[in-house]
C-alpha cells in the first residue's frame, strides 16, 4: 500500500488578524477567503501547507492553555525550505520591509544557508536553503 500524502495545518495566535494578513501578503502569500475571518484566516503555504492566523480569543478558545507572548518566549520555530538562497534572502528582505524584525544573522555553511526573521506577533521564522548535492542527501 502506498503512502498518503498528508497535510499540515499550523495555528498561530496573532494579536491583530488583519494586520497580519497584510504582513503576509506582503511576503507574496496568498489567503483562502472560505477559511478567513475577522477571527482567523487561513495561509497557503503550499499543497499540504495551511497557516491559521488566529485571533488570541479564537486560539485560545481551542488550545485552553495559557498562551505564550511570542515576542518574550519561544513557542515554535517555523523553517521553511526554499529553492535558492536568493529566496531566502528576498523572504526575509520581504518581512522586515512589511514590518518584521530580522532574528538571527544569516547563516552560511557548506550546503545550507538560512536567515530568520520574526513576523508581528514575534513568531520566529527559519528560512534555508540546502543544495542536496553538497550535502550528500541527494
Amino acid at each position: 500500500m502506498g503512502r498518503q500524502s498528508k497535510q499540515l495545518y499550523i495555528n498561530l495566535p496573532v494579536n491583530h488578524v488583519k494586520e497580519s494578513i497584510a504582513f503576509f501578503e506582503q511576503l507574496g502569500f496568498e489567503f483562502e477567503e472560505q477559511f478567513t475571518s475577522d477571527q482567523a484566516a487561513c495561509m497557503v503555504i503550499d499543497d499540504a501547507i495551511t497557516v491559521m492566523l488566529l485571533s488570541l480569543r479564537h486560539f485560545q478558545s481551542i488550545s485552553e492553555k495559557q498562551l505564550v507572548d511570542a515576542k518574550k518566549a519561544s513557542e515554535v520555530i517555523i523553517s521553511m525550505r526554499v529553492h535558492s538562497r536568493e529566496e531566502v534572502d528576498d523572504l526575509v528582505e520581504q518581512a522586515i520591509a512589511a514590518g518584521g524584525s530580522p532574528f538571527k544573522e544569516k547563516q552560511d555553511h557548506e550546503f545550507m544557508y538560512g536567515w530568520s526573521f520574526q513576523d508581528l506577533d514575534g513568531h520566529l521564522w527559519e528560512v534555508f536553503y540546502m543544495d542536496e548535492e553538497r550535502s550528500g542527501l541527494s
